[in-house]
């Protein structure tokens, strides 16, 4: 659970990114900048998800293709698709969503927990926040890439 929720201190900071028509939150703290697409290099031997490396300012990062790693159809490049760079336990990766919504502030108590029949889910977010159109999906990042820095650290060196 998250350290905002558990504690019930200040509100809820998130960039809402879009996935196959779904909107999910990151939290803002993790982000580091949010690019549009470039191509990247694939890598031999990396994870599903990995796309592959692109350069970031001279240093080869991972490009992690977000709705595979959440078990989701892949990503379809557009014009409106971006790459949300974050720090993720430790590393630096880059995530391919279909879109950015915006940012968002909520109270930490507006977070509710998510429904037991998306067990997926539940391993991977601290919680649903409703809004007045749709449901929001609180990833946790570190929770989700949980052992995967590495994998991806070595297939991007």
């Amino acid at each position: 659970m998250s350290d905002a929720k558990a504690s019930g201190s200040g509100p809820l900071e998130l960039l809402v990114v879009i996935l196959k028509g779904q909107e999910f939150g990151i939290r803002t703290h993790a982000i580091r900048e949010i690019r549009g697409w470039t191509p990247v290099t694939p890598m031999p031997r990396a994870p599903a998800e990995m796309l592959g490396i692109s350069n970031l300012r001279g240093t080869a990062i991972p490009i992690i293709d977000l709705s595979v790693k959440l078990g989701m159809p892949a990503v379809e490049v557009t014009e409106r698709s971006a790459i949300v760079v974050a720090e993720i336990n430790g590393a630096i990766v880059g995530l391919l969503v279909d879109g950015v919504s915006g940012m968002m502030s909520v109270p930490a108590d507006a977070l509710q927990p998510v429904p037991a029949a998306t067990s997926v889910y539940a391993r991977y977010a601290d919680g649903i926040i409703p809004t007045e159109t749709a449901l929001i999906c609180f990833l946790n990042l570190s929770q989700l890439f949980e052992g995967n820095g590495e994998d991806y650290m070595a297939a991007a060196a």
